[in-house]
């Protein structure tokens, strides 16, 4: 397989479970110790772990690197799966 320079390449990186490199980055809608959730070019991204922090981010060149322990990370397709995701939705947080 040929591959042209122009064509910008997807890619994950992890590195002994404890630091992920992606791109295709577009946008970082939520994160927090245990969960990022990332929009990338080929759809969500959501990362699992422990201690998860977000060491360098840049969107213009669609860039992040996060390290802690890396759980799971997986591409989700749909808007339910994506609320699914996030754990609690706003209704469920509003009456505790």
């Amino acid at each position: 397989m040929e591959i042209n320079k122009d064509t910008p390449l997807y890619q994950l990186i992890l590195d002994n479970r404890k630091i992920l490199q992606a791109n295709g980055v577009t946008e970082v809608e939520s994160f927090d110790e245990k969960q990022v959730i990332a929009v990338s070019k080929l759809g969500p991204l959501v990362v699992r772990g422990e201690g998860l922090h977000i060491t360098q981010l840049n969107l213009e060149e669609g860039q992040l690197t996060m390290e802690g322990v890396i759980n799971s990370f997986e591409y989700i397709e749909d808007k339910q799966a994506k609320i699914r995701a996030r754990g609690k939705g706003v209704m469920s947080r509003l009456f505790k």
